[in-house]
């Protein structure tokens, strides 16, 4: 069966879906590579177009009362739920993942984003500073431009995560999702034109990595917000700083998990499922390092096998399906060297492998060594590094003892021990006795090189705006002549 995910154009510039001028991007299916869109990258004057028509609508747009821009999120959130399969469908076509995923975790995710910011609008307040006879106060206010760059584990998700703050504080956005996964933010844009939501506060351009050069570095651009790589977040920091911008990074890992010897086995083995496998392991911030305290290391590995077999690799399309396809060949290709190397160095492979074609299987390494390339490197794919450890100490020095720091998870029956060890871990967001839920009540962001800003939460909006203080006098005016 052939499939068609072909959007009415490329770019969404001012309101409008507007065709790209620039090189042929074409979308494949993951599962097939079979080529399901062609879409066209934006030139630089398309960029510069969009970056105005964002510029034009910002007086108007932070303008209105908040609690008005957070009903027009509203009503997208509304729309996104009631069209719910038709988007998670539209979504496993762009990125692989099995729909019994997209269905529950990406659109809706999305969702709840802008139903949370909706009604956080109308607590976007300033604060009053008594000076006795006189006073000050201040004023939250909104950036400008603000220029959003996504990654394509979790396209519409992002997108949402990045436009409801910026949007609900009175920003406007241009955003670049990534050339793998360029469908769902072109859906976003149609669905809040169709909640209310004026022309040019939502823009969507495409194209690889010269466009969004282009985004970063455009003069109406204010702030910068980036998910992707260290690689990638090094390159967009410093061309950011070049104009001063606000930056907002969420960046890859090689997070933590690690498990004590009194933890529940089964709940453990579930996080590690979770935090290596689902969305084939491309999940920035999995918990790919998973420390084994020796007592049960083997029992561990042994029912994480046990459970693995499970696993149902296949079409997306089948609600069946568990574990999809890699989102590239040139993806997959890294993941299977990072696999050899591991192999290479000595690692025990306790289960998995290299799989073939699209498909690479949930892989587990045991007795691997904190040196070992599986074990420093990001992945980015179904690969779980199991190192050993003998006490709590020795766990969080090694846990630390990497350049990344987004996330860490704790399991252990000893709630005491739990709330020592996470407080000594070098990682932005943590969990105990569970793994990557990241609700968006909750900020989620990285340390060291794992990034700087936090998303979602009330804490989102110190990123998307600025404070301006105002000194109030309330007498006469001294001055020395």
């Amino acid at each position: 069966m052939s499939l068609s995910a072909q959007p009415p154009a490329s770019l969404f510039i001012d309101g409008q879906p507007v065709e790209g001028q620039g090189a042929a991007l074409p979308v494949r299916y993951a599962y097939t590579g079979e080529v399901i869109a062609t879409l066209h990258e934006a030139t630089t004057d398309q960029v510069a177009a969009a970056c105005t028509a964002a510029r034009a609508a910002g007086p108007a747009w932070a303008a209105l009362a908040p609690v008005e821009r957070g009903r027009i999120l509203g009503r997208a959130a509304a729309i996104i739920l009631a069209r719910n399969d038709e988007l998670a469908w539209l979504e496993t076509l762009d990125t692989g993942k099995p729909i019994s995923e997209t269905r529950v975790a990406d659109w809706p995710s999305g969702a709840a984003c802008l139903e949370y910011f909706a009604g956080l609008a109308a607590t976007l307040t300033g604060q009053m500073i008594p000076l006795g006879a006189d006073w000050a106060y201040t004023r939250r206010e909104p950036l400008g431009v603000c220029a959003g760059i996504g990654a394509w584990n979790y396209p519409s998700q992002i997108a949402c995560w990045k436009a409801a703050p910026a949007l609900v504080m009175g920003n406007t956005m241009v955003f670049k999702p990534s050339e793998e996964t360029p469908l769902g933010a072109l859906k976003l844009a149609e669905i809040f034109i169709e909640a209310g939501m004026p022309p040019g506060v939502f823009n969507v351009v495409q194209g690889r990595g010269e466009v969004g050069a282009a985004l970063v570095t455009n003069p109406d651009v204010a702030k910068v917000s980036l998910t992707g790589s260290v690689p990638t977040g090094r390159r967009v920091y410093a061309a950011a700083a070049d104009g001063m911008r606000h930056v907002t990074m969420e960046l890859g890992g090689k997070s933590p998990l690690i498990v004590f010897d009194d933890a529940d086995l089964e709940d453990a083995v579930s996080a590690a499922i979770l935090a290596n496998f689902y969305s084939s392991g491309q999940i920035c911030s999995n918990g790919t390092r998973v420390f084994l305290q020796e007592g049960i290391k083997e029992d561990f590995l042994a029912r994480l096998a046990e459970r693995v077999q499970a696993v149902h690799m296949g079409d997306p399309l089948d609600p069946a399906t568990t574990h999809g396809p890699i989102i590239s060949p040139a993806q997959a290709e890294k993941i299977r060297a990072a696999i050899r190397a591991g192999q290479a160095a000595g690692a025990r492979l306790v289960c998995g492998g290299v799989g073939e074609g699209a498909f690479i299987p949930p892989t587990v390494f045991a007795d691997a060594t904190d040196d070992m390339s599986i074990a420093t490197d990001e992945i980015f794919g179904p690969v779980l590094t199991a190192l050993s450890f003998v006490d709590e100490a020795e766990a969080v020095l090694r846990a630390n003892a990497t350049g990344f720091g987004l996330a860490a998870g704790v399991f252990t029956q000893d709630l005491t021990r739990a709330h020592r060890v996470v407080a000594g871990l070098e990682a932005g967001t943590c969990w105990i006795n569970t793994y990557n839920l990241t609700p968006v009540e909750m900020p989620f962001g990285g340390v060291k090189m794992s990034g700087l800003g936090r998303e979602n939460s009330a804490a989102a909006i110190e990123h998307y705006s600025q404070l301006k203080s105002v000194y109030v006098g309330m007498g006469g005016v001294d001055a020395p002549y």
